[in-house]
């Protein structure tokens, strides 16, 4: 793909100025050098576009453009040569999405230029495109990657808010009505450790930002990307006690069935127990051989009927004197 084609294929370029308008890039002005009176330069790129990636791999370093362009990523934040190369996830807030099925977004921040890519549309993003274009531009390179951090995490809390707000209901549900119950848990169980699959390595990705970025940042950003740090170490925190409550739910489920299942049991035995000797006598005296006692007898059914009665009865009697039930 030539540098006019990529151009076409930019979802957005901006040249950012500090107190100025932010100037959105012309194909032509796309691959122009970054004059000095511009604060940063930034060009977002669709991997989904034909030839991008192919772009990408011929005028950028090659383990940067093999770190921007893999199929699956993780976040982390690496120090290569001059730049910078960052992975970072949100939450999917796309229509007809599951929030759990996050969203990367990869950026390789170089001097003054951001090259960020993208597979799907990230919210925090496209939130920063339309403060560009309102006006209201992060200014610095530091500012613009604290702002896209903190949108991330902010659009995350909600999200870990409501499986708490989920594990509540099921530990209702758990003395109300705990029928299916099993399988809300096992699907609140499922979001977690997907969750925690990306934002766990996300509060190490931004920790190494703000250690190895720190030339980037000047003091109100460092600020705000610590309170980001804050905001993703208490969310990873709560996604751990979500989980550590789903767990301990999830085995008092097991142990009522079992509890239940027990009593059951006990129930059977008990009344197997009271009717072995019942049955041991009825086999008895229905052999069929000569000499059983009673069998001329008009009365004798209905003495055998009340003999097992009261064996029944004083075996009950023994069981509850034993506390068996």
């Amino acid at each position: 793909m030539s540098d006019a084609d990529i151009s076409t294929a930019a979802l957005y370029a901006f040249d950012v100025y500090d107190g100025v308008p932010a100037q959105k890039l012309a194909p032509a002005d796309l691959f122009k050098p970054v004059t000095e009176n511009v604060a940063y330069r930034w060009v977002h790129l669709d991997l989904g576009q034909p030839g991008v990636k192919e772009w990408i791999e011929d005028h950028i370093d090659e383990a940067v453009a093999q770190a921007l362009t893999l199929e699956d990523t993780r976040p982390r934040c690496v120090k290569h040569k001059d730049g910078l190369l960052l992975n970072l996830r949100g939450v999917n807030l796309n229509p007809n999405s599951d929030p759990e099925d996050m969203v990367s977004v990869r950026l390789w921040i170089e001097g003054r230029k951001i090259i960020s890519v993208r597979r799907r549309r990230l919210m925090a993003v496209v939130s920063l495109r339309e403060a560009i274009e309102a006006g209201k531009p992060p200014i610095t390179v530091g500012a613009f990657l604290a702002r896209l951090a903190c949108g991330l995490t902010e659009r995350m809390d909600g999200v870990i808010g409501d499986l708490s707000d989920k594990v509540d209901a099921l530990e209702e549900m758990s003395i109300e009505a705990p029928e299916g119950l099993r399988m809300n848990l096992a699907d609140l169980r499922r979001t977690i450790i997907m969750l925690r699959r990306y934002i766990a390595p996300q509060r190490e990705a931004l920790s190494r930002l703000h250690a190895d970025g720190a030339s980037f940042f000047e003091e109100g950003d460092r600020i705000l990307l610590r309170e980001t740090l804050d905001q993703i170490t208490r969310m990873v925190e709560e996604m751990d006690a979500v989980r550590e409550r789903s767990s301990i739910l999830y085995e008092q489920i097991a142990d009522r069935r079992a509890e239940e299942m027990n009593r059951n049991m006990m129930i059977l035995s008990v009344v197997a127990a009271i009717f072995l000797p019942l049955s041991f006598l009825t086999g008895l005296l229905g052999v069929n051989v000569g000499g059983i006692p009673g069998a001329e007898n008009p009365y004798a059914f209905w003495t055998l009927c009340a003999l097992m009665l009261v064996i029944g009865f004083a075996i009950s009697m023994l069981f509850r004197k034993l506390k068996w039930i």
